[in-house]
């Protein structure tokens, strides 16, 4: 890879960065405005606006019987997934525990990833409450699954795809190109080292 062409995709890499910052900045602004605040990550209403939202809950009864047959009749099948994520959970965190400081990667803290705070809506009934739990289990597993994966994969085999792949995680920006075998063996080492910091280039 050309210095310049790298150049280039680290400029990229450091946009996005910012425009995150930019979103969080910004979402920051849209919590001043729906009067909540979020201290020691607990989320805390004013009074007006839990009296507005008790207003808004959806009486259980109400909200079974008013929901279509398909829905009630998928839901065990949405639920089974529970078993397989749990299991992957389990196996994951003996991997990361087990692998990653034989190889002096940093460990992927679980905390970053697991938001439950929708609990805390009382506009939410109690099957709301716990499908947005369900909802906040899945994608924070996901999510740090998919970080643990990047971690490894950027120390074990930091090559691009010949093909493009939708989603690609913030480390594979800075793989080497399929294809370019000198720049992988030049680049091996320093990618590893990479890999050991919790942060992507």
């Amino acid at each position: 890879m050309t210095e310049s062409v790298r150049d280039e995709i680290s400029q990229l890499a450091g946009s996005i960065r910012t425009l995150e910052r930019q979103l969080e900045v910004a979402l920051a602004k849209r919590r001043i405005e729906l009067n909540y605040k979020v201290l020691d990550g607990v989320v805390h209403f004013e009074q007006a606006v839990i009296a507005r939202h008790r207003l808004l809950k959806a009486r259980l009864l109400s909200y079974i019987f008013g929901s279509r047959l398909a829905m009630i009749l998928t839901a065990p099948a949405i639920y089974a997934l529970i078993v397989p994520l749990l299991l992957l959970d389990l196996f994951v965190a003996v991997y990361q525990a087990v692998c990653f400081p034989v190889y002096g990667i940093p460990r992927v803290r679980r905390s970053d990833y697991f938001a439950f705070d929708r609990e805390h809506l009382a506009y939410l009934n109690i099957i709301e409450k716990i499908n947005c739990a369900y909802c906040a289990y899945a994608n924070g597993l996901l999510a740090y699954v998919r970080e643990i994966a990047s971690r490894t994969e950027e120390y074990w085999c930091p090559i691009k795809h010949a093909r493009r792949v939708l989603g690609v995680h913030p480390r594979y920006g800075d793989f080497v190109d399929y294809g370019d075998g000198d720049a992988y063996r030049h680049d091996l080492e320093r990618l590893r080292d990479q890999a050991r910091t919790e942060e992507p280039s």
